[in-house]
């Protein structure tokens, strides 16, 4: 029986992090991956969707008219498109397996494809790809065993008329019309990305009375307004009451909450509820690791009930995202083999939401902050203000930063919705990490002209010493005070010209 310090099940994003940091330590490592390494993470997943958003943006690009040049012709194809995308993700996977193979042959890592299942606390069973089976045992293990789209068993999910996003490049052709069934950011990415190439009705079923109902309502209602611009058909409070393929369509029921029950036909659905984790056959009572009701490891910094099993990623009941996915798995590595220098903080975790336009997060959001009952300063400025969105002519956007209501204004959070967004989270997770205040971020040199160049106004504007100032243009900038009630107050009231 082959022995290690460290085995790693699971070879997406957070199990390949943990391994790579295993083999810092000079341990031996072994990684179980019954599939591709990459996981999730790059099949049918982060890599594969924002590949597909990229290309309809730019593809977008093309149709708009208003840059001073027009666009007569531009030839469109969904397989041209899906093998970019392949591309996309066949490079990154030629990446991951260079540095595995790479340290096979140095004899530091052994691989082993196919299925781990936990005999006990240290033994492994894999099921190879051979049919064939070993026992392996390991002095420590970090489950990174990802997760699959949630099913829903009222619907006849196929992969073919009705999809997961693990369906979508299996698609011959743009659908000439599409429904997606949950109105959460892959539900809402996907609408865009559909509507983007502007081959595809799109239609959004919704729940609720907006969409994004976790986000702030400007950014929910701007969102959902640049979606219906684009031809999106929102069903805004309305229930799936059944969902079929008949004749080789999609026959979908709703029911609204003020008693209206509709029906529609359209060629294809994608149904986008969550995921769930793969914990099938992975054995875990056997090691008596222990799961929570929603399905998700019981774990305490990412250490299960077991002392010597981790847990990392999707499996945990944590945010599912790539970089708090390889965050966790280095962070496991190095409470099993060292001290980890910081604590595993979510706080200041930064994501992208790929709508139109982007939208980058970091920090607490207006809804979470007086949810919790917190007192805050939030500035608020429109993107038409800073010079980079002027030269690219995208103005359409804003930038909201939510700061402590005290005299160090402590950076709380902040939420920037326009084209890149993603270019400015960076020094706000940072400054979230340090408990900083924003005087430090108000007096950087930001490069000129760019977007970020907004967020440093913002602190200006908190701090009663902006360029642009919110008195003058007070529907597009402003500053105001909620206290712990939600009362709202304004910290520079408009004056009278």
């Amino acid at each position: 029986m082959e022995r290690f310090d460290l085995v790693v099940i699971g070879g997406g994003p957070s199990g390949f992090a943990a391994v790579m940091r295993g083999l810092d330590f000079g341990k031996r490592v072994a990684l179980v991956e019954k599939a591709k390494v990459g996981g999730a993470g790059i099949f049918n997943g982060a890599l594969s969707s924002k590949t597909l958003w990229e290309m309809s943006e730019a593809y977008l690009q093309t149709r708009q008219t208003n840059h001073g040049y027009t666009v007569h012709d531009c030839e469109l194809s969904y397989p041209a498109v899906i093998q970019e995308m392949h591309h996309a993700v066949g490079e990154k996977h030629r990446q991951l397996r260079e540095q595995i193979n790479y340290f096979r042959r140095s004899g530091h890592l052994s691989e082993y494809q196919g299925h781990g299942r936990l005999l006990d606390a240290n033994r492994i069973e894999v099921t190879l790809k051979d049919g064939g089976t070993e026992v392996i045992h390991a002095d420590h293990i970090v489950l990174a065993i990802g997760s699959r789209p949630r099913y829903l068993p009222e619907i006849p999910i196929d992969e073919k008329t009705i999809l997961t996003s693990d369906g979508i490049s299996s698609l011959p052709d743009f659908p000439r019309s599409i429904v997606i069934l949950g109105a959460g950011v892959i539900g809402c990415e996907f609408a865009t990305i559909f509507s983007n190439f502007g081959r595809t009705k799109v239609y959004l079923i919704d729940k609720e009375d907006r969409i994004l109902p976790f986000e702030d309502e400007d950014v929910s209602h701007t969102l959902a307004a640049n979606l219906e611009q684009h031809g999106v058909v929102i069903h805004h409070n309305a229930s799936l009451a059944s969902m079929k393929i008949v004749d080789g369509k999609v026959e979908y029921v709703l029911d609204y909450k003020d008693g209206r029950h509709e029906t529609y036909v359209v060629d294809n659905a994608l149904v986008s509820v969550g995921r769930v984790a793969n914990t099938d056959g992975l054995g875990l009572e056997n090691a008596g690791v222990k799961l929570n009701e929603r399905g998700y490891c019981i774990d305490d910094d990412t250490q299960t009930t077991v002392p010597n099993i981790y847990a990392v990623g999707d499996f945990t009941a944590d945010i599912s995202l790539v970089n708090v996915g390889e965050l966790e798995g280095r962070y496991a590595v190095e409470r099993i083999f060292g001290k980890p220098k910081h604590e595993l903080i979510y706080e200041n975790i930064s994501t992208i939401m790929f709508l139109n336009p982007e939208v980058a997060a970091v920090g607490l959001n207006e809804t979470q902050a007086k949810k919790k009952k917190i007192p805050y300063r939030m500035a608020v400025m429109n993107y038409r203000y800073i010079n980079r969105a002027i030269a690219m002519g995208k103005t359409g956007g804003f930038f909201k930063i939510l700061v402590s209501d005290d005299d160090e204004m402590k950076i709380l959070g902040m939420r920037v919705m326009g084209n890149h967004a993603s270019s400015t989270s960076q020094a706000i997770a940072l400054m979230i990490a340090m408990n900083a205040g924003i005087e430090v971020l108000a007096e950087l040199i930001f490069p000129h002209p760019s977007v970020p160049e907004g967020i440093q106004e913002c602190a200006r504007m908190l701090m009663g010493k902006s360029i642009v100032k919110p008195e003058v243009f007070n529907l597009d900038l402003r500053c105001y005070r909620v206290d712990a009630t939600g009362r709202v107050s304004d910290l520079f009231p408009a004056v009278a010209a």
